[in-house]
């Protein structure tokens, strides 16, 4: 375990420890931390289950933490929490993530979260609102941002986009992120854009539409169109989504104005449960003018960070529920739920939900020890792949 650990530790070398006198505390800053670590992954989810989960496994942490004056209170840790950096570590975090996984050709969906119990009502203090880059082909959480509330995503996603290396990317994100300046931002460092139009963005969002229910009365003869199908039946359902990708037009007065514009998308979504019929169509501005295949990853991905994402932030780690709010304590749990799951996701040998694995890392040392082992595999970064869904059916033509 040392040798893990120690790999682990070379990326939170920058923390420095916030309490006062710090050679005079009773417990050092990288057991509390490796601590957290450890109880979070093995299922603890608030100060008082790490303390507990600490003196249950009290031995077997013995054998590789110093912990000088045995396990520290629920206190203790919360205290510290609250006042770590964030800032500290969010970048070894970074830093950790990176030495995983390599960023070249990766889909990443950017969209927010609020942890709607973190707010106190005498203290005016908000709900905690963090927006998060997730890897849609790796699912893995590549960084994450705390904003004041959830308006404030559109001054906080440049400044997480800062933390990455985009070339190679594609970058998603929802309607309210579909801005000129963060197109120009990913367009500069070497990345594309799958932009969500609604109407907030009406000066290309009704342009869009029209041109794309117009379609049949366009010459099209000059522009590449490529389409995908895919259709998924589960539970009584079937699901159709058609993608539609053609290059930007001089139909468009106002293309102009996003850097590195050259398509427009269009998904056409129908659902089927029993006799109804519902439709619905979205419509997208990209930076690339071919590749529908991409278009559907990147568009499709986006809306599965729900389920890939925060549904197991709040089912699996019961992140909605928790109240630990005090300074910096919420944003920092945030972070090391986040590692945790990448942890969790990256393990492969049990085929289970997040929810059972932590119980397993919990009951069984050997297992905990394996999580951990996965992140000291520097130089090995992990293979990209896309995988498509169980039942779905996909037919491509290009004309």
């Amino acid at each position: 375990m040392p040798a893990q650990l120690d790999t682990f530790k070379t990326h939170f070398a920058e923390l420095e420890d916030p309490r006062v006198n710090v050679h005079n505390q009773l417990h050092h800053l990288d057991d509390i931390l490796l601590l957290t670590i450890l109880g979070v992954l093995s299922g603890a989810d608030g100060w008082t289950e790490i303390e507990e989960f600490g003196h249950a496994k009290y031995h077997w942490l013995t054998t590789f933490l110093e912990l000088p004056n045995g396990i520290p209170s629920h206190d203790t840790l919360g205290r510290l929490l609250a006042l770590l950096d964030p800032e500290q570590l969010q970048s070894g975090f970074l830093s950790w993530i990176q030495s995983l996984v390599s960023l070249d050709g990766e889909l990443i969906a950017i969209d927010g979260k609020t942890w709607r119990r973190a707010y106190q009502t005498g203290k005016r203090q908000g709900a905690i609102h963090m927006i998060s880059a997730w890897g849609v082909t790796n699912h893995l959480v590549f960084g994450q941002l705390k904003t004041a509330q959830k308006s404030n995503e559109i001054t906080a996603i440049p400044k997480l986009l800062e933390k990455l290396n985009l070339t190679g990317c594609t970058i998603s994100i929802d309607a309210m992120g579909t801005q000129t300046a963060i197109a120009q931002q990913i367009i500069t460092e070497g990345g594309d854009y799958t932009w969500s139009l609604q109407g907030n963005q009406s000066t290309m969002h009704e342009p869009v539409k029209e041109f794309v229910e117009m379609a049949p009365e366009h010459d099209l003869a000059k522009v590449t169109v490529e389409h995908l199908q895919e259709i998924h039946g589960d539970h009584g359902r079937i699901e159709t989504r058609d993608y539609w990708l053609t290059q930007v037009t001089d139909y468009f007065e106002t293309a102009h104005r996003w850097a590195g514009l050259q398509g427009i998308g269009c998904v056409i979504r129908q659902r089927e449960i029993g006799t109804p019929v519902t439709s619905e169509n979205a419509y997208y501005l990209l930076s690339y003018a071919s590749d529908v295949q991409r278009f559907a990853r990147s568009a499709r991905g986006h809306w599965g960070i729900e389920n890939s994402l925060h549904w197991s932030l709040d089912v699996s780690f019961s992140e909605d529920q928790s109240r630990i709010r005090p300074g910096f304590a919420g944003e920092n749990l945030v972070v090391i739920r986040h590692l945790a799951l990448n942890l969790l996701k990256r393990e492969p040998t049990i085929k289970r939900g997040i929810a059972i694995k932590r119980k397993r890392a919990g009951w069984d040392n050997s297992y905990l020890e394996q999580l951990l082992e996965l992140q000291s595999q520097q130089g090995s970064a992990i293979a990209l792949h896309v995988a498509t869904l169980p039942g779905s059916i996909f037919a491509i033509s290009r004309t």
